[in-house]
């Protein structure tokens, strides 16, 4: 019997939540370390299964398979695909350096009356959001997928809940407010597309008899599993509800800025580069593999749907005032891109919206946390309090400029790469779409530059006159991911090699081919 990986990749952060909760209270700095440790050592597990994938292998591989509820069909059944493996290594990077960023983030106020939860518990749920979201990407079985996909939230809800943001123009009260508003918002719009994915779940064992998204998409395939198109619909309707409402898709991305305006800046990061990956990856897995002829019936509303998001993200984010929520809104908007690239249904469009999911991450996880950094100085996520930082901390906004000139794709830097792949193909197939959606490029620029402009540059506020720089810590937490985000940036070759085979299948799943260019080239 060979070595469980994946089993033992999703097993070690929740080894570690348990460990790290258990630590005694009086412990805290031993209860950071060790979170720290398991997070490490599950990058190394997540290392090595991408070392042991071979793209141009099996189209699931690592599998295991064990029986569970039998009586319902339901089995223990992992594998990964290139896209799964990609999505693995993203999360198991990050973790390291959100604890790393939050390491004071829980620790008790010093003044103040609000009691806050212990120390551990905060590194607790880091660690058992990503052995929720490993498995995830993991799961063959809908079912298995499902608990997990749902289970996240719970850990999630607390974080936002108990350990929000203490930086709030009106104050401790107001503050511990709306952070219980936002976290109750998250859950209950998470709850309620995962309800309705639960029928569809329920509806798709009763057609196919078995909840193995292999043997399922096999029969399909094969003409053994003949479903009725209006059955194929509804069901995808049921998983494509959830998947949009985890994403963010536009109209139901409204819990996001909530939730990452109210999160610490660590937090923030983990719903946007990490849980919310679930949502566009599961489209791909489960949405175009499961139901190919309902996801291409379905094709333009999304589309327009994404290209809504885009639009609509991009505009809001530049009439904000919050720094927080401003990254939240652009998220929506880089969502809408990855969401478009999913539908557009051509293997440029694909590839890139994977590789958008990987380099969203980073540049976001580079921005956010710097801006964390930014916001815990000064106390207020505000952009009118800011001004004048580049003179004081140079370093910090050299950091964050970067962060910012990544989220708006400049050449050179990571998201370009993914965002012009999925800009070609789109256009190639859908060029109204296509050409509209350049607008958001535009409209990106605008928010960053003003962003930047309005904190960083001209007079130094008193208030920020005596900010430090960026600190030892703040250091290991920034310069690998801005390094990531140069090298993705000029050779992204080491990510697409993988999820390219798999993008390859996906399209075969939905009978797609590429649209012939109108100009062949010369030969």
């Amino acid at each position: 019997m060979s070595f469980p990986l994946l089993t033992a990749t999703a097993a070690l952060p929740a080894v570690g939540a348990i460990a790290t909760a258990a630590v005694p209270a009086a412990k805290r700095t031993a209860a950071k370390w060790l979170a720290l440790l398991f997070s490490l050592a599950t990058l190394v597990l997540a290392i090595v299964v991408l070392v042991r994938f071979d793209p141009d292998g099996d189209r699931y591989q690592l599998t295991e398979s064990h029986a569970w509820i039998e009586d319902f069909g339901v089995r223990y059944e992992l594998g990964v695909d290139g896209i799964a493996v990609a999505l693995i290594a993203l999360t198991a990077l990050l973790i390291p350096f959100i604890i790393l960023a939050g390491w004071h983030d829980a620790d008790p106020l010093e003044t103040g009356s609000r009691r806050w939860r212990p120390t551990q518990g905060f590194f607790a749920l880091i660690l058992a959001v990503e052995a929720m979201v490993i498995l995830s990407f993991e799961a063959t079985d809908v079912f298995l997928f499902y608990i997990f996909f749902e289970a996240m939230l719970i850990p999630m809800y607390f974080l936002i809940g108990g350990f929000g943001d203490r930086a709030h123009e009106h104050g401790e009260q107001a503050a511990a407010t709306q952070r219980s508003y936002a976290a109750v918002k998250f859950l209950l719009y998470n709850l309620a597309g995962g309800l309705i994915m639960l029928a569809a779940v329920i509806g798709l064992y009763v057609v196919a008899g078995n909840f193995s998204l292999t043997e399922i998409a096999a029969a399909r395939a094969d003409g053994s599993l003949d479903m009725a198109t209006s059955t194929e619909r509804w069901l995808f309707l049921g998983f494509f509800l959830a998947f949009a409402v985890k994403a963010p898709l536009w109209p139901l991305h409204t819990w996001l800025p909530n939730a990452m305006g109210e999160a610490t800046a660590p937090v923030a990061v983990l719903i946007t580069a990490v849980v919310d990956k679930v949502g566009t990856f599961a489209m791909l897995r489960f949405c175009l593999q499961l139901f190919p002829e309902a996801s291409t019936w379905a094709t333009p509303v999304v589309l327009v749907l994404a290209l809504v998001s885009i639009i609509y993200g991009a505009l809001l984010a530049v009439g904000q005032r919050d720094i927080k929520r401003l990254v939240a809104y652009a998220s929506i908007s880089h969502f809408g891109f990855i969401i478009m690239g999913i539908f557009a249904m051509t293997s440029q469009g694909q590839s890139g919206a994977t590789l958008y999911m990987v380099n969203h991450g980073i540049s976001t996880a580079a921005l956010m946390l710097v801006a964390g950094f930014l916001i815990s100085r000064r106390g207020s996520r505000l952009i009118a309090d800011y001004g004048g930082v580049q003179k004081v901390a140079p370093v910090l906004a050299g950091t964050f400029l970067i962060g910012g000139l990544a989220t708006l794709s400049l050449p050179g830097l990571a998201p370009f790469v993914s965002e012009f792949l999925v800009l070609v193909g789109t256009f190639t197939r859908y060029p109204v779409i296509g050409v509209i959606a350049t607008f958001g490029i535009v409209l990106a620029a605008l928010y960053t530059l003003v962003l930047y402009q309005r904190t960083m540059t001209g007079p130094v506020k008193p208030e920020v006159a005596a900010m430090p720089d960026l600190r030892v810590r703040e250091l290991v937490v920034v310069a690998p991911l801005v390094a990531l985000l140069i090298f993705l940036g000029v050779y992204p070759k080491p990510v697409t090699d993988v999820v390219n085979p798999a993008v390859e299948q996906t399209m075969s799943d939905v009978q797609k081919k590429d649209p012939r260019p109108e100009v062949e080239a010369a030969k």
